[in-house]
């Protein structure tokens, strides 16, 4: 297997006081990696460390087998990475055209492929034409984190940062979502990385999975070998 995305005993944290150490993970070419694990055992720091948005403070992260580390997120993004960050961060005054349009300013989408760039989001995410000109404010959950990750796809990236996608779904909204996101990772040989607290539904789409327990990596498997609701306590 081809590593794409990778860190080698990482370790970073806020204000100097540490939140994850000797963080080793590895996403594959083509795979959905799962990351899971309480709330506060640092996985949403480790993929703002992966992206450049947190600065490291000792370690390496790489890309295709570069170092980008200290490298800015712009820079990151320039390498085919994409990240949909917890929260959504969508601009409430925007419309989805908006959004999307200045998504694919922001990572110098070129203007005469800006169009066929939309209609191939659309096309994943189909439901999203029904309020291309609509206000982000006017969205519901569903709706405007379905716009965070059609903007995150409008770049092309190959690989793809997700970080609690479900917080606030419901959970067939969430399979929803999901679905066409697998979908498409099929097709494209996408490889995504899965920070998710619905564990259940982020298992059935992945390929392998990795447990992170304050601020450290302490299991890696098969999804399957979480069926167990023994051994995810365990875990957890």
């Amino acid at each position: 297997m081809t590593a794409v995305l990778q860190t080698h005993d990482l370790a970073a944290g806020y204000g100097g006081r540490p939140v994850i150490s000797e963080i080793d993970i590895t996403l594959n070419q083509a795979e959905v990696l799962c990351l899971i694990g309480h709330n506060g055992a640092g996985k949403s720091t480790l993929l703002k460390a992966m992206f450049g948005l947190l600065p490291t403070e000792a370690g390496q992260v790489q890309v295709n087998g570069q170092n980008v580390t200290g490298s800015t997120p712009r820079a990151i993004a320039d390498m085919g990475v994409a990240m949909v960050p917890e929260g959504r961060g969508v601009f409430p005054s925007l419309t989805v055209n908006e959004i999307f349009a200045l998504g694919m300013h922001a990572t110098s989408v070129p203007k005469d492929e800006r169009e066929e760039r939309i209609d191939w989001v659309l096309n994943i995410l189909p439901v999203i034409r029904e309020f291309m000109h609509r206000p982000a404010s006017t969205l519901s959950g569903g709706q405007q984190q379905m716009v965070s990750i059609g903007r995150s796809l409008l770049s092309r990236p190959r690989i793809l940062l997700l970080d609690e996608p479900s917080i606030g779904l419901a959970p067939k909204l969430f399979q929803d979502l999901l679905a066409p996101i697998r979908k498409l990772q099929e097709q494209e040989g996408l490889s995504i990385l899965l920070v998710e607290q619905n564990v259940r539904e982020a298992l059935k789409i992945s390929d392998r999975a990795v447990v992170m327990k304050s601020g450290r990596m302490i299991w890696e498997g098969m999804p399957e070998e979480l069926s167990d609701n023994e051994k995810l306590m365990e875990l957890y």
